[in-house]
């Protein structure tokens, strides 16, 4: 059975962001470059999402959490969320057993004061 979605805040993501079998899915699209992004995150943009979606698989293959942001968090993070969930139970994949989105999306997170990269490294290697 495929994992249902839930939300998760920035706090708990800082504190949850530290685990190895977690990983940070950035689907905003070209403002990552220049807005800065959670350090060590994983950018698959919204615009090529579909087409990313059995890189994105393998890149999280040891992984059981995934988080999904944008912006706001409003649109693309819980679309992109909702489709690689329903990729994965087409594909009968169960490895993941929780797709979250973080709540108020980069914007709320880098408003709150939390850790922001600005690497170019794809992927960010930050910490």
């Amino acid at each position: 059975m495929a994992p249902s979605i839930t939300y998760i805040t920035g706090p708990q993501l800082l504190s949850l962001k530290s685990h190895p079998n977690t990983a940070i899915i950035d689907v905003r699209d070209d403002e990552r470059s220049s807005d800065g992004h959670i350090a060590g995150s994983l950018h698959f943009a919204n615009a090529t999402f579909l087409n990313k979606l059995p890189s994105l698989v393998e890149a999280t293959k040891d992984k059981d959490t995934l988080v999904f942001h944008c912006a706001l968090s409003q649109v693309r993070g819980p679309k992109c969320a909702r489709r690689f969930v329903d990729y994965l139970a087409a594909a009968k994949d169960v490895g993941v057993k929780n797709v979250m989105v973080l709540e108020r999306g980069y914007n709320g997170w880098q408003a709150s004061g939390m850790p922001v990269c600005r690497c170019r490294d794809d992927p960010c290697k930050g910490v």
